[in-house]
């Protein structure tokens, strides 16, 4: 009686072949060769109900039927995977923390097994036959080969870089006026690839990478201190670190002076009042810069410089903004 071929296990396998296929049965006496499709298989006979064998190289369904001295058994279906391949990932790069979702585009990704980044199993999230989508696993700010394994085998590698988390150290300067608009430059590490710098909650504009320590960008509007953080492929800034800490100062304002003139000579001690003045930065009577001391957010003490008879308009700045002028009278 002609051998009987009832299961394969696995009943598929790599296009390349060389996949182990125990083929199960009976009749297996005076075995002469087992054939997937017209393509002879290397086997060994382990009992008259048992044959295990090594794929040959094919594609698509085939009949695998063995033939012995008593003729040939009925055909059952084995099915060659073709190796998966990958064309894209995206995105491309990411937080040496891992975490983050990244999707493989290619084909032959059905039921894929494992998705690695270089030795790292990646969490397999979701699985068609020309996508995949995973959980990035943390590893060292290097590249890695990224790779699928499927029944049809390993797919080639496609690079996905790890990039360190982004730092700021300094922000120059670190305080400016409500209405924000003023540029300011922030210091740190990592900041090559920065898409996004908040202050606070609020997004900073016209933002420049000059080198991978340092960018600019624009202050939105915005009250009281707040945290400056930057925004890479490989995360956003710690909060707290460094000194990225940003202040939004209320415009100046200079209500009264006393005295309010003097002598042409110089000299005299005149006592700015008004608020928003901590942080002056420079008073002038007339356009002529003085010298001056900041006594409290309302009160600043200025020296006159000479001057001739007649008014001269006075005004203090601060980082955020200038104040409107206000007369000192030089008397002769």
């Amino acid at each position: 009686m002609a051998p009987v071929v009832t299961s394969l296990d696995p009943n598929q396998g790599r296009a390349s072949g060389g996949t182990s296929v125990t083929v199960n049965g009976s009749g297996f006496t005076g075995v002469s060769a087992v054939r997937f499709g017209t393509f002879s298989a290397s086997y060994t006979v382990i009992s008259t109900t048992l044959i295990v064998a090594t794929s040959p190289p094919g594609s698509g369904t085939v009949g695998v039927t063995v033939i012995a001295t008593s003729g040939t058994s009925n055909s059952v279906p084995y099915t060659y995977i073709a190796a998966p391949a990958l064309t894209s990932l995206a995105p491309h790069q990411g937080p040496t923390s891992g975490g983050n979702t990244v999707t493989l585009t290619g084909t032959g990704l059905s039921s894929a097994t494992a998705v690695r980044f270089d030795t790292r199993p990646a969490v397999i999230t979701g699985n068609t036959a020309t996508q995949i989508t995973v959980v990035a696993p943390a590893a060292p700010p290097a590249p890695a080969d990224v790779t699928v394994t499927t029944v049809g085998g390993v797919s080639g590698p496609l690079p996905y870089f790890y990039v360190p988390a982004p730092t700021i150290s300094r922000l120059d300067p670190w305080r400016g006026p409500l209405s924000g608009g003023n540029t300011v430059t922030i210091t740190g590490t990592n900041l090559t690839l920065t898409s996004a710098v908040q202050f606070g909650t609020s997004p900073a504009t016209g933002i420049v990478v000059d080198s991978d320590s340092v960018i600019t960008a624009k202050a939105p509007s915005g009250s009281g201190t707040v945290t400056v953080s930057a925004t890479t492929p490989g995360g956003t800034s710690a909060s707290g670190s460094g000194t990225a800490y940003y202040t939004y100062l209320p415009a100046p304002v200079v209500s009264s002076l006393a005295p309010a003139s003097g002598p042409t000579l110089g000299g005299t001690t005149v006592t700015l009042t008004g608020s928003g003045l901590t942080y002056t930065d420079e008073v002038l009577f007339g356009g002529v810069p003085v010298p001056f001391a900041a006594v409290s957010d309302t009160k600043v003490v200025a020296v006159t410089p000479g001057g001739t008879p007649g008014t001269v308009t006075v005004v203090v700045r601060t980082p955020a903004g200038t104040t409107s002028g206000i007369p000192y009278q030089y008397v002769a």
